[in-house]
């Protein structure tokens, strides 16, 4: 999902859980291969105490980030 708006563009990648190693890489996979500096989220159901950063990706609780 690419979120535009005026002078700011975001990517964005969901998925309901990422707690296998194997979805997580092929969920980041995509956001890895743009090759620019905008911000890049990864949107899941998983529970996170914190949002995770995985190489500049940003993990975030879809709820929490609906709320923000």
């Amino acid at each position: 999902m690419l979120l535009k708006k005026p002078h700011r563009l975001e990517y964005y990648q969901v998925s309901y859980t990422v707690m296998e190693d194997t979805t997580l890489q092929r969920e980041l996979s995509s956001l890895e291969q743009l090759d620019d500096n905008y911000p890049k989220y990864l949107l899941t159901m998983d529970v996170l105490h914190k949002t995770d950063n995985h190489n500049g990706i940003e993990q975030k609780n879809v709820l929490d980030w609906l709320l923000e």
